[in-house]
């Protein structure tokens, strides 16, 4: 029996890092260097190991210019949020530059320039996160990050560093291998920003019920400041996998990217990611990748009926919002339960987080007790 995994999108997977990484680090030690924020890090490392597939650097200005306008990069294949190097610095780094990309003072990549521009970025917040308002932080990070863009090729002279969760920081190429050997030919991915409560509990358990295996994909870039610790929630969805799940049907691994909480546009972003990681169908539920009410409930399931048929080649699992119905005495939506709305207890990170810092334990309604318990305990010793 074929375990063919499904394409990438663009039909291959990049890997930007250098063949010879000793000899062109020496070569770039005098170049000229510009310091990475932690979200171009963060974008470094998912174009350098082929999650931001068929992307082979950061976007230059007519790539920048469809993806803005079109959702399109300029050969046709959909592409929602701009990957962008942005400086504050107007004089410096021209087209035909080779520079040095540095973390923390050490070199990590190179970028040869191709692309120098200054776009209007009012239009940018527009179309990508539907706002201009700085209170958006998806649009402040925008501004805060320079009016110059530079655009090109990177090569990735070494590894981005990493101190946390070693075992789960998994490239495309090797979750791509660990499903064919699981014989997994169809996996869901689940995109959490949040510990998993009982809502996301259930979403994902139906979705295996049509796959063969869930691969539960939480960001642990950069995120906001109220956001709960990804050190924390690892430990969370551990202790989920580990106890209600069956573990054999589960892989666990970081999605290292920013969150830009473009709402929509993020999510065909999110959902090509877990294409290139090998996923057949990406679960997208109630305002995904939204934050504050930028967006409408159900924006980021209907930007997918937007794209053309053939724009992607993973299928986006739509799901209404989740609640614990009173009634049954179990998780639902409105198309499966006959309930009141005095019946149904919604559940959300948001309400979860709220109780937390209040010195409440989440009911178990809302979360498992001992997923419950370490989340106190986190926001006890905060």
């Amino acid at each position: 029996m074929s375990h063919a995994l499904i394409d990438p999108h663009g039909g291959t997977l990049i890997n930007l890092a250098s063949s010879n990484p000793e000899a062109d680090l020496a070569r770039t030690q005098d170049l000229p260097k510009l310091e990475l924020s932690s979200r171009n890090l963060a974008d470094l490392e998912c174009l350098a190991t082929g999650i931001y597939s068929p992307l082979t650097g950061f976007v230059d200005e007519d790539a920048y210019t469809s993806i803005v306008n079109a959702m399109r990069l300029p050969n046709g294949l959909a592409w929602s949020v701009p990957v962008t190097l942005q400086t504050s610095n107007t004089s410096d780094f021209a087209v035909g530059d080779d520079i040095a990309l540095t973390w923390q003072g050490e070199i990590l990549a190179s970028l040869h320039i191709t692309s120098r521009f200054t776009p209007n970025q009012d239009h940018e917040a527009q179309k990508v996160y539907a706002t201009t308002d700085d209170a958006h932080p998806g649009v402040a990070a925008m501004r805060e990050a320079g009016s110059v863009y530079l655009g090109g090729p990177v090569t990735l002279l070494k590894d981005v560093p990493h101190d946390d969760f070693s075992d789960y920081r998994l490239t495309p190429a090797q979750t791509r291998a660990k499903f064919a050997e699981h014989g997994w030919q169809t996996v869901v991915a689940f995109q959490t920003r949040n510990p998993i409560h009982r809502a996301h509990e259930y979403l994902t358990k139906v979705a295996l019920e049509v796959v063969d295996g869930l691969f539960i994909n939480p960001l642990v870039g950069t995120t906001k400041s109220d956001d709960v610790p990804a050190d924390v929630r690892m430990r969370c969805y551990e202790i989920m996998i580990e106890r209600y799940y069956v573990a054999d049907n589960v892989m666990l691994g970081v999605f290292p990217a920013a969150m830009r909480y473009a709402g929509p546009r993020e999510a065909i972003m999110h959902a090509i990611a877990r294409q290139n990681y090998g996923c057949t169908h990406f679960i997208v539920g109630r305002d995904h990748a939204g934050v504050g009410s930028y967006y409408g409930t159900y924006d980021a399931q209907h930007i997918f009926d937007e794209l053309p048929e053939d724009a992607l080649a993973i299928s986006p699992l739509k799901f209404e919002h989740a609640f614990y119905c009173t009634r049954t005495k179990q998780m639902a939506t409105a198309k499966t339960s006959p309930s009141e709305v005095s019946e149904r207890v919604f559940l959300s990170g948001t309400k979860v987080r709220e109780m937390l810092s209040q010195g409440q334990l989440p009911p178990e309604e809302f979360t498992r007790p001992d997923v419950a318990r370490v989340l106190m305990e986190a926001y006890q010793q905060k």
